[in-house]
């Protein structure tokens, strides 16, 4: 691996983290205030709305678009180029892996739909506003909510093992023993964000 490779592969390996990472988490905070309520989700989404445009749209090219765009074709280089032996070597580590290429391959997809729908479709076309009475019609289709529901898991998930591998690529877990500690820490996470994201996706269509 050339040094151009080393250091591309940690700048790949931090935008997962930050800001790609904080932003997945103030999603999900963010979409799950509709357990308090859909008046509270409705005012989340109007303190946003809220936000200048011209501040908003600086602050999602430069800290969400732009690292968003890089990891996500940076990742998918990596990713074809990446050998996975499940079918050989049935290793937890090697599930991980590969879970961790199909999940970005899902969440990749996932966030076109998402975005293209709510953001353009909707909000800059005009076709109606985001709220709850919105995503509750939007939810309540059942292929709808099965795919946006496996979309939440495959981000979360990739999110949460790319913590771990985060951990060991710039060297802060180091030996067996630190990075089984990281991975079931990572893991944990993964659990706890999941059942906060479906618990709130239900909510929708409660």
């Amino acid at each position: 691996m050339s040094n151009t490779d080393f250091y591309i592969r940690r700048l790949h390996s931090i935008c997962g983290v930050a800001p790609i990472g904080v932003f997945l988490l103030e999603h999900i905070f963010s979409f799950s205030t509709v357990l308090a309520g859909p008046e509270v989700f409705d005012a989340t989404v109007a303190h946003l709305a809220s936000i200048p445009l011209p501040v908003l749209l600086t602050l999602e090219t430069v800290f969400i678009f732009i690292p968003l765009l890089f990891h996500g074709i940076y990742g998918a280089y990596i990713a074809l180029q990446a050998k996975n032996n499940i079918a050989q070597y049935g290793y937890s580590r090697n599930w991980q892996f590969y879970l961790q290429r199909m999940s970005a391959w899902y969440t990749f997809a996932f966030l076109i739909w998402h975005v293209g729908y709510l953001r353009i479709y909707i909000k800059a076309m005009g076709n109606g506003e985001i709220g709850y009475a919105l995503l509750h019609t939007y939810l309540s289709n059942p292929v709808v909510f099965v795919l946006y529901a496996i979309g939440v898991l495959a981000a979360i998930y990739h999110f949460t093992n790319g913590l771990f591998t985060f951990c060991i690529t710039w060297g802060i877990a180091v030996g067996p023993r630190a990075q089984s500690m990281v991975n079931k820490a990572a893991w944990a996470l993964c659990i706890l964000l999941s059942v906060v994201g479906l618990v709130a996706l239900s909510a929708y269509v409660a």
